[in-house]
């Protein structure tokens, strides 16, 4: 994502908006917080679906796009009591020692 374009987008559905709606936004804000451009984004569209202004969708859309966060995919999950396992195992015990108090846990 090109911070720019992140920025340029925010900027344009601020004006909108507050041409539009009335709604006042940050955007400074929008770009670097996912949640609050995704509840900027869901207000857009029900502005959009309710009064008519259907100029604000490509921009949501965009914005969207831009400060949504790169997913992976899921990594499959292992059993913690595997990885438990494969990274703790017991260390050798030399023999004198096997048979004294000293110097080993009981």
């Amino acid at each position: 994502m090109s911070q720019n374009e992140a920025f340029a987008a925010a900027a344009h559905l601020h004006v909108l908006l507050r041409r539009k709606t009335g709604r006042v936004t940050d955007t400074e804000w929008m770009v670097s917080n996912f949640e609050y451009a995704q509840a900027i984004v869901r207000f857009a569209r029900d502005k959009a679906s309710e009064d008519g202004h259907d100029d604000l969708l490509p921009l949501a859309e965009r914005l969207e796009a831009l400060v949504m966060p790169a997913r992976k995919p899921p990594t499959p999950s292992v059993p913690l009591l595997t990885v438990i396992e494969g990274k703790l195992k017991a260390p050798a015990v030399p023999a004198d020692l096997d048979t004294r108090y000293i110097g080993r846990l009981r």
